[in-house]
């Protein structure tokens, strides 16, 4: 999603604070030296919307996205996506073509102090009748305390929000976050966008690499662009790398060239990016799957790379419910105490307790039955709406209440046999017998759907 010209500061241009830019004095030589140091894909980031590649399905001249730039006032608004998709370029894109003051804002690093200098210039642009943008990557971070500073200045208007994050908005932003901006989900570049970018580079002779004494065969940018699996920043990286060692060598950058220098890159394991996801990925599914030495494998893959061993806690845990369920409740235990007992421990004898959940979790039955139970209660409230609670069920708190017939009929269980009261109901009258919880035949769970279709057979004899 990247191309030519560049959306960077001119040589005489500088980058204040978190992200807005003054003009000043810089000798031409010397800005330029640093402009070339600047990566590849920095340079060539583009300037207008048209020359933004990829992502068909939101721009173009009636694309959501093209019309939600385009409205007044603009809009906060949430790009989501894998890494190298364009969402940076596209907050600077955003802010040329509306012309507001751009400032960027880490939900990482970035403090309440920081916001309160960002919102401290918003005002006094306001005042001279120009908006500010404040670009917040990786927002699915914000924490609590730079939510509450943030919020009123984005419901007032002083700020514009454009957030960028590679997870689901739904399941990591919070959601006065949510409700107050447009998601936009930006798929994976195609390869041949990627080799249109990768072209662009080659013909650029400014920022490019178009005055390289170098040739690249076609057959070895199209692999460049499939084995950068819809990530420009990372194409990009491999395009340059290999014109540099090109030109130690015999100045053409053909396929052995290129193996050569996929070789020599580091492990492919980026944090933050698209690998950390498979690696998780490929955790997730070899515990599904039964399959403990592979489970190991994954985990350790991932804390050897430096992982976030509380991302790591978090994934076992949702997995101890998600995928084991009922088949085995003490599946989440284990998982909630390795959680405990890493925070008590840390590094490195913490690895232990995830490990031990890790191989558990890998070793006992599976069932997703937990999952399906709350998803079918779910479309069905959405189908029928919130129905009203059947009078025996309520609480008869008050003598109107009672009066009304609040309780009435009600059966209390544990003074009948076994503690169930045979043929009694307690969905509204619109849902009676739906199934929404089915359990599996896997583990604990076969119990437990014995013991219901006992009580329910009892029920069909009433």
């Amino acid at each position: 999603m990247l191309g030519s010209p560049p959306l960077a500061p001119a040589a005489s241009e500088e980058r204040l604070g978190s992200g807005a830019f003054e003009t000043v004095s810089a000798p031409g030589a010397a800005a330029a030296r640093l402009d070339a140091a600047r990566p590849l894909a920095d340079r060539l980031r583009p300037r207008e919307l048209e020359e933004v590649k990829g992502q068909h399905h939101l721009l173009g001249d009636d694309g959501p996205l093209t019309r939600a730039i385009l409205a007044q006032p603009l809009r906060s608004l949430i790009l989501w996506g894998p890494p190298g998709s364009g969402k940076t370029t596209l907050a600077h894109v955003i802010a040329a073509r509306t012309s507001h003051a751009f400032e960027t804002l880490n939900a990482v690093l970035g403090g309440v102090a920081e916001l309160r200098q960002i919102v401290e210039r918003a005002s006094e642009r306001r005042r001279r009748g120009q908006g500010t943008i404040v670009f917040v990557d990786e927002i699915h971070r914000f924490n609590k305390a730079q939510q509450d500073a943030f919020l009123p200045h984005v419901e007032s208007g002083r700020l514009i929000l454009i957030g960028a994050t590679t997870e689901n908005p739904s399941f990591s932003v919070n959601a006065a976050v949510l409700s107050r901006c447009q998601v936009f989900h930006l798929e994976a570049l195609s390869a041949s966008a990627l080799v249109e970018i990768l072209s662009r580079a080659l013909g650029d002779h400014e920022q490019g690499l178009g005055s390289a004494p170098v040739r690249v065969e076609p057959e070895a940018l199209e692999q460049m662009a499939h084995s950068s699996r819809g990530d420009a920043r990372r194409a990009l990286g491999l395009l340059e790398s290999a014109v540099e060692l090109a030109r130690l060598g015999n100045g053409v950058v053909d396929l052995p060239l290129l193996e050569r220098c996929r070789r020599e890159q580091p492990l492919l394991y980026d944090k933050a990016g698209e690998e950390h996801y498979n690696v998780v990925s490929a955790l997730i599914k070899s515990m599904r799957g039964s399959d403990p030495d592979a489970a190991i494998y994954w985990l350790m893959r991932m804390l050897d790379a430096g992982d976030d061993p509380l991302f790591v806690s978090r994934r076992l845990m949702i997995f101890a419910s998600e995928d084991v369920g009922n088949a085995d409740p003490r599946a989440l235990e284990v998982a909630v105490n390795a959680d405990r007992a890493f925070r008590r421990m840390g590094l490195p004898e913490g690895v232990y307790p995830l490990a031990h959940a890790c191989l558990y979790l890998a070793s006992c039955p599976k069932s997703n039955s937990v999952g399906r139970a709350f998803s079918a209660a779910r479309a069905a409230i959405a189908q029928h709406g919130a129905l009203p609670v059947p009078r025996k069920l309520r609480n008869a708190v008050t003598r109107l209440m009672k009066d009304d017939g609040y309780g009435d009929g009600y059966q209390y269980p544990h003074d009948s046999d076994g503690s169930f009261v045979p043929g009694e109901t307690y969905l509204p009258e619109q849902l009676l017998g739906a199934r929404y919880y089915e359990p599996s035949d896997q583990g604990l769970e076969r119990s437990i759907a014995e013991r219901l279709e006992r009580l329910r057979e009892e029920s069909r004899k009433k």
